[in-house]
């Protein structure tokens, strides 16, 4: 019956992204910004990339992470920010069906990925600071690949599960969608087929491949935190403390966004509200993740 239904209609074959609406006078400032935001993070982390390689004092274990989490937010920008500056300075918000997939694919495992990369740093940090003198022996050259390949593994894993589904999804209704990239729900919501288990699933996999590393990071914070607040001299715990910071700041902005977006109501007034907050874990996060070599 619902193959009957939806049969007679015409599939569309590409979207529209609304952006940031209808403000041409400040198209070419948006562009301008994001731009300058674009170049700053590919630059920035790049940058990273070529010192953790040609520094022989920061083959450790803690800047691994960091040169794969620099390599992670490039991609990540690139996923997003080309597309929105394209729009921005020729006014072309289309982008293809299959297109919007693909973003949405990258995206996702990025996005899962960055979990368990922060995750691991986490962990990282805690051995370091917490058990400092099995540091050395649990933190070695193997795990630490281990840890790395296990990160992009289930990033790839949770957002190939996802898409298989999806790409049965058929489109032929309204094709607008309310944001500067292809947000899964508000993809989803476009489907003329089913989408409830669309819905499920999306829940599913972000609970079960993003809730682990969320809980670790969380947990080795707590740890770390506790066991500095410990150190009986304020040099001590400067000294500690300076080692995570950064991080830190990563994690919190990369989490406090992406949960904040996830709670919102979806209500009208809350719309840009939104928009803003996805920018920070699409464009804030990549740019300032170089701060963590501090």
């Amino acid at each position: 019956m619902a193959d009957t239904r939806w049969g007679n209609q015409t599939a569309i074959m590409e979207f529209i992204l609304l952006g940031f609406g209808d403000l041409p006078e400040l198209q070419i400032l948006l562009f301008l910004l994001f731009l300058v935001i674009y170049m700053a993070t590919v630059a920035g982390n790049i940058l990273v990339m070529v010192l953790i390689v040609a520094d022989q004092h920061l083959h450790t274990p803690m800047y691994f992470f960091l040169g794969n989490l620099s390599c992670l937010e490039i991609c990540y920008s690139s996923t997003i920010l080309p597309r929105m500056l394209a729009y921005l300075l020729t006014g072309d918000r289309t982008i293809s069906v299959s297109g919007c997939i693909t973003q949405i694919y990258f995206f996702g495992v990025l996005a899962g990925t960055e979990c368990y990369l922060l995750a691991a740093m986490s962990y990282d940090r805690y051995l370091a600071i917490c058990k400092p003198l099995h540091y050395s022996a649990l933190m070695n050259d193997r795990f630490c690949l281990r840890l790395a390949a296990g990160s992009w593994l289930n990033g790839c894993l949770a957002a190939t599960i996802f898409i298989l589904f999806m790409s049965q999804l058929i489109f032929c209704g309204p094709n607008e969608i309310d944001n500067f990239y292809c947000d899964v729900i508000p993809v989803i919501k476009l489907a003329c087929s089913e989408t409830r288990l669309m819905v499920l699933l999306d829940f599913i996999l972000a609970g079960v491949f993003t809730l682990p590393p969320f809980l670790l990071t969380l947990t080795s914070y707590v740890c770390i935190i506790t066991t500095i607040l410990r150190i009986p001299s304020t040099t001590g715990k400067q000294k500690a403390f300076s080692t995570c910071y950064s991080h830190l700041i990563v994690v919190t902005i990369y989490y406090g966004t992406l949960m904040s977006v996830s709670m919102l109501p979806t209500l009208d007034t809350l719309r840009v509200l939104k928009k803003v907050l996805s920018l920070c874990y699409t464009a804030l996060t990549p740019l300032v993740t170089p701060s963590s070599t501090a």
